[in-house]
């Protein structure tokens, strides 16, 4: 049934344009006009015709090369992007973590971040004012919290993003790569976290590089190549399979 499904897609591709001149300033662009450039544009599709849809509280992994679409996907769960073709739906409020530093403002210290970047998650002030003690210590900034953002490391950012979005209290939670950059204690706990969340009842779909992740906490999982789906079922098999495949030379990661 529809209603017992969080994320559903159906048939989505999408495309896009790549000019084959490359302009990058308005001045260029005139100067084409004017001397009757005309820029064509060769179409790329990063997705083709995926359909699967996610039961409420499952966790799904997303593995495949890079550029195989993956990143687009979740980007079009998330609504940033709109299909060229098909259709998505979700249930439920939806929160991402898609890429790092996104929402965050480098000037501003770690502590005003917090509260800049949970607003655009749709929180209240009162409520992050409320989960600030969990975020700051969840993302053990420590006496880094009241320094500039434009100072903290990669992993220090990544703490402090991923520590934002597991308190947004999300029915449908999106991560692409957040355990990829990180010590192994951090990642420990952003694993066991996101279990609990998962046995809470929040819906994850998790894109991932990492296959022994994917097997580890995804019951189900989903391979991308070229914007098609190769195989679609349990995580174990699904991340063997590509595995072999990219041992094989067939894929590249």
């Amino acid at each position: 049934m529809e209603n017992e499904r969080a994320v559903i897609v159906e048939n989505v591709s999408r495309r896009f344009l790549v000019p084959h001149m490359r302009v990058t300033t308005l001045k260029g662009r005139v100067l084409g006009f004017v001397r009757g450039q005309k820029i064509t544009y060769d179409e790329f599709w990063a997705l083709r015709d995926v359909s699967f849809g996610v039961p409420k509280g499952d966790m799904l992994g997303i593995v495949g090369p890079n550029g195989s679409g993956k990143s687009t996907l979740l980007r079009i769960i998330a609504g940033i992007y709109r299909p060229s073709s098909g259709r998505v739906a979700t249930h439920g409020r939806v929160c991402g973590l898609l890429e790092l530093g996104i929402g965050f403002h480098e000037d501003l210290s770690g502590r005003d971040n917090i509260f800049l970047n949970a607003s655009l998650f749709g929180l209240m002030r009162k409520e992050v004012e409320a989960k600030y003690d969990q975020i700051v210590e969840f993302a053990e900034l420590g006496d880094f919290i009241d320094a500039p953002l434009r100072t903290y490391s990669t992993g220090m950012t990544t703490r402090l993003a991923f520590s934002i979005a597991i308190q947004v209290e999300a029915d449908v939670l999106l991560l692409d790569e957040v355990l990829a950059v990180g010590d192994q204690h951090f990642m420990g706990k952003c694993v066991e976290h996101m279990s609990k969340i998962r046995d809470s009842g929040t819906t994850i779909v998790y894109v991932s590089h990492d296959l022994a992740k994917v097997k580890e906490l995804c019951p189900r999982a989903i391979w991308l190549d070229k914007g098609r789906v190769v195989m679609d079922g349990a995580a174990a098999e699904v991340t063997e399979a590509y595995s072999r495949s990219v041992e094989g030379g067939e894929v590249r990661r």
